[in-house]
């Protein structure tokens, strides 16, 4: 699903008076009309779609290059360790800095690293560790990224409103997921895999223009000059991490995106290879395209709905609905033979996977203080995604290494089983039906 450094100044130079539509003040104008979102929402879906075009083609890009399905489930890797290795530090940094100046400046930094895939397979040089390299670059760049726009949008909306905005953030970005890899697999058949990759890179930079024009100021004013020293940047960590182990409800959501960080991840480290050799679908045309775009079919559901369910439940209770249904669909789509079961299922399970993640991701978004929003954010994704992300993808790699394809894709899915006992068994439970106030920090 879907995506850099800067000094402490306002998010435009002169700044103009904001329009009707501008941040969060003007809450009585639908999204739809509310300028600064829909600049906000249009970069992050152009980058959504080039993300799509890279999520299908870097890994069969590798896999070609290597034939090795361990090698190919590094891609799967690299899209992790970049939050366990910067994540907090990240989110330290866009409390501090512009968030506005972090995310264009980590978008033009992805395109460029993106783009130097292409160029290499046009001048006869590209390799697989070329290809990891700079998927691992240009995933290290959105780490930043995501730390400073996670706060953006609270800014951008105000909070009474995010649910609504993630919602239609997910939305569209589902009506891609739907159809950017199906076009990506056919377009396999004909262009070669690095060819392709231009196209993200082209969105990044898209992306950044987009970003650049939003008006509404994306941080506070801060006055001085901001401290970035060492000592200082592992104290505002240690600040999110205290938040959020000592917040019930953000602590064990994020426990919760850790296990099916693992589950998830051990599918896509996998996916390639299982689609190839257990679905007899090959690396490339429409069924190959079909079965990675079924999750863009349950992204759009749980968008559709999840504004209209949250005017009568909480965000932590739907997520605990979505558990079990996520934990059931992984095992099944991953012991099935038929590609056709497989996409009717992962449209299943894409609904209550991301269905968990989306009301994870409000709640969180609810819930923490705005000084403390990039830090809590990158924490979180550290701690489930960065960590949850990079040993399901490493394990799903050994694994396959030691029992085979189908056995290391069955015990990795099964950990999203794990994840349901863990949720209803702990305080999500019983946290009420609005969730605990926003506390100072």
């Amino acid at each position: 699903m879907s995506g850099g450094p800067r000094p402490t100044e306002p998010a435009t130079a002169g700044p103009s008076a904001p329009s009707p539509g501008d941040g969060p003040a003007s809450g009585v104008v639908p999204l739809r009309h509310h300028r600064d979102f829909r600049r906000y929402w249009l970069a992050r879906q152009v980058s959504i779609a080039g993300t799509l075009v890279t999520a299908v083609a870097l890994p069969v890009l590798v896999y070609r290059l290597s034939g090795s399905p361990s090698l190919t489930a590094l891609i799967t890797v690299v899209e992790g360790v970049p939050y366990l290795l910067f994540g907090l530090f990240s989110g330290a940094l866009s409390d501090r800095l512009d968030r506005q100046r972090v995310m264009v400046i980590a978008d033009v930094v992805a395109g460029v690293t993106i783009a130097s895939v292409p160029i290499a397979f046009w001048l006869g040089s590209l390799t697989a560790v070329h290809a990891l390299v700079a998927g691992f670059l240009a995933q290290t760049a959105f780490v930043f990224f995501d730390g400073a726009a996670f706060g953006a949008l609270p800014a951008i909306v105000g909070r009474d409103r995010i649910g609504s905005a993630n919602s239609a953030l997910w939305g569209f970005g589902a009506l891609l997921d739907l159809g950017i890899p199906m076009l990506a697999g056919v377009l396999l058949a004909v262009v070669h895999p690095a060819t392709l990759l231009g196209l993200d890179a082209l969105s990044f930079l898209l992306s950044a223009a987009c970003v650049a024009t939003i008006r509404t100021r994306l941080s506070p004013e801060r006055s001085g000059v901001p401290r970035l020293r060492p000592r200082v940047l592992l104290a505002e960590v240690a600040v999110g991490l205290r938040f959020l182990w000592g917040h019930v409800g953000v602590r064990s959501q994020t426990v919760v995106g850790f296990l099916l960080s693992l589950s998830g991840a051990g599918f896509m480290a996998l996916s390639v290879p299982y689609a190839d050799r257990l679905l007899g679908v090959g690396t490339s045309g429409w069924r190959f395209g079909l079965v990675f775009a079924a999750w863009g079919v349950g992204g759009i559901i749980v968008a559709v709905f999840t504004p209209r369910l949250l005017r009568f439940t909480s965000p932590n209770r739907l997520a605990l609905l979505w558990l079990p249904v996520a934990g059931v669909a992984g095992v099944v789509v991953a012991m099935t033979s038929r590609w056709q079961v497989a996409v009717a299922v992962m449209v299943v399970w894409g609904v209550a996977y991301q269905g968990v993640l989306l009301n994870s991701m409000t709640y969180r978004q609810q819930v923490t203080p705005e000084p403390l929003l990039g830090r809590v954010n990158t924490a979180g994704r550290m701690l489930s995604f960065g960590i949850g992300w990079t040993c399901g993808a490493l394990g799903a790699s050994a694994l396959a290494g030691v029992v085979g394809l189908r056995p290391a894709l069955v015990a990795v899915v099964a950990v999203g089983l794990v994840a349901t006992v863990f949720g209803w068994l702990s305080p999500l439970r019983t946290i009420d039906a609005h969730g605990p106030a926003v506390v100072a920090p």
